[in-house]
This record gives C-alpha cells, sequence and structure tokens, in this order.
C-alpha cells in the first residue's frame, strides 16, 4: 500500500477513535448513574484509574440528600416546582421568624442541595429565610442530567420565583456555588432574572476552562481533547458549550455582586474568578479565601464567611 494512503488511514482511524472516546467522556460527565461508585477526585486517581477515565469517562451516580434540614435542627417544608420548560423540580424552604430577606442557595455540579445545609443553617442564625432548590438531575429533583448551569438557569428562576412568592417585599439574594453561581449568572442575565444581590463561590469563568483544568489536575495535555469533550457534550445536550461563559454572563449582571474564592482552586482558578469579577457591570466585591482550593469557604473558615457575607448583605439592602 501506498505509504501516504497508510498514514491517512491511521490518521482518520485515530482521528475517529479520539472522537468516539470523547464523545463518550462528555455522555458520562454530563448523565449520572443509577448505580456504581463516584469516580475519585482527578489529582488523587492512580495510573491505571486515570487510563480507564481516560478511555471510558467518569462515573457519576445521581446525587442523593443524604440530610434534610431537620438533621442541622431546622424546620422546613418540601416544594414541588415546575420549570418553564417542563421539569419538575424539589426545593427546600426554610422561614427565619422574623426574615431579613431570602437566600435561595444553588448547589454545585455532581451535587445536591443537602450539600448547602450548613450555609442555611448560618443564614437562617443571621436573620435569613432560605430556599434550597435541587437542580434538574440532582437529589428530588426530575431527570438524570446535567448542563453544568446552562439549563439550571431556567431552575434559578424557578426557585426565585417561589421563593418571592414565599417572601414578598423583602430583598431576594442568590447564592450559588460552582456550577450554581454559573447557573445564577445566566439567569440574570440572559433569562432577565431581577434580584437584589448575588453571592458566587468557586465559579469557573468559561466552560472550556474548567474542562481543561481537570485534564490539567490528572497530568493530561488538555488539547485536544478538552475541546472535543465541549463539542460532543453540547451535540448531546443541545447547546454549545463554546458559548457557556459565566466571565461573559457578568456583563449583563448590574445587581451588587459578591465574589467568593478559594486561593488554591485548581477547578476554577482564582485568576479566572477575578476574570469574572472584572466583567461585572455593577458594584462588586471579591474575597480569595487563603490556603482553600474548591471547597466550601463557609467549611473552610465560617468566621471569616459569615463576617464577609452578613457585611455584603448589610450593605447590599442599604443601596436597594
Amino acid at each position: 500500500m501506498n505509504p501516504v494512503a497508510l498514514m491517512a488511514i491511521v490518521v482518520g482511524v485515530g482521528f475517529l477513535v479520539l472522537n468516539l472516546v470523547a464523545y463518550r467522556q462528555a455522555y458520562a460527565m454530563l448523565h449520572f448513574n443509577c448505580v456504581g461508585r463516584k469516580t475519585g477526585k482527578p489529582e488523587e486517581l492512580s495510573l491505571a484509574d486515570k487510563i480507564k477515565v481516560l478511555v471510558c469517562g467518569v462515573s457519576i451516580p445521581k446525587p442523593v440528600n443524604s440530610a434534610t434540614p431537620a438533621d442541622v435542627g431546622l424546620s422546613f417544608t418540601t416544594h414541588r416546582l415546575r420549570s418553564a420548560d417542563g421539569v419538575e423540580l424539589e426545593g427546600w424552604h426554610i422561614p427565619a421568624a422574623e426574615p431579613k430577606g431570602m437566600i435561595v442557595l444553588c448547589h454545585g455540579y455532581a451535587d445536591s442541595k443537602a450539600s448547602m445545609l450548613g450555609k442555611a443553617a448560618a443564614f437562617h442564625a443571621m436573620g435569613f429565610s432560605t430556599f434550597l432548590i435541587d437542580f434538574r438531575g440532582s437529589g428530588g429533583s426530575e431527570g438524570n442530567y446535567t448542563t453544568v448551569g446552562f439549563e439550571g438557569a431556567a431552575d434559578v428562576v424557578t426557585a426565585a420565583s417561589r421563593a418571592r412568592e414565599l417572601l414578598p417585599g423583602k430583598p431576594l439574594t442568590l447564592y450559588g456555588r460552582s456550577m450554581g453561581g454559573a447557573a445564577i449568572l445566566r439567569a440574570v442575565s440572559v433569562n432577565g432574572l431581577e434580584t437584589d444581590s448575588v453571592v458566587i463561590e468557586a465559579v469557573f469563568d468559561r466552560m472550556l476552562s474548567t474542562i481543561k483544568n481537570r485534564f490539567e489536575a490528572m497530568r493530561v495535555p488538555s488539547f485536544p481533547c478538552a475541546q472535543l469533550l465541549m463539542l460532543w457534550g453540547g451535540r448531546q445536550m443541545g447547546f454549545c458549550g463554546f458559548g457557556h461563559n459565566p466571565a461573559d454572563y457578568a456583563a449583563g449582571v448590574r445587581c451588587p455582586v459578591l465574589v467568593l474564592h478559594g486561593e488554591h482552586d485548581k477547578r476554577a482558578t482564582s485568576e479566572q474568578a477575578r476574570n469574572i469579577f472584572d466583567r461585572l457591570a455593577g458594584p462588586k466585591r471579591i474575597e480569595i479565601f487563603p490556603g482553600i482550593g474548591h471547597e466550601s469557604c463557609y467549611g473552610a473558615d465560617p468566621g471569616k464567611w459569615k463576617e464577609i457575607v452578613s457585611d455584603f448583605l448589610c450593605s447590599a439592602s442599604q443601596r436597594g
């Protein structure tokens, strides 16, 4: 066989295999399993595990709520909601006795609203009612997939609408961690959701950035795999991942925003957090928590978190 033709076949087959692997990887990242163990953190995987993940994709069971507000001593009611596109969602309302306002809490990727219970308890102690929402695919909500905040924007709008009904005439704050923060920025900028203030924590600036960061955490070159994951993931879920960028959404957010971030976050770097912060159009404040990675700022330093968040909410209410 002609060497040039043979080389063309080898390259073509390699390209096809690479795309098939990327398609499978994207599907695994965006669809939750019914059973199975969750794949560990990229930087903690053995060489054999890394090879398995690169070939087969990650394994992510559907996130469940392993606790309720009652487990942290709070009374609550469960709400069933339906988003504008027909997806049934589950939320928890935790009322305060004489609420200063309402905080809508939005969880991160591959997680559920139970992960926000610590913050809900802190807000309750500060005198705020809270509404915790399970994004589609997570916890008690319908579905078994995620769009990493893209369609989650509609879920934020739905949760905010119910929160307004539960506590009319009081300030509304949207608090989102990681994917939840991305969904909030999109909801405000693209969906036109009105809110009095926003707090985002550990949010990536661009979808491509956070995918690249995961490859780098495994010490594997991100090109062209990250780009192919974006391409096929978007095709599978019906949206363009290359256009799902919180840094771009930030330019349309004019209400007061507090940005919280870990200094050593490798999933969404502090430089990427500043990229979002720089593009915010309204009053803004950024706080970098030293010595922590992609973890809860509240969990790492509750005292500092309470001081910063309380001060921000007070300032935001005075502006309103």
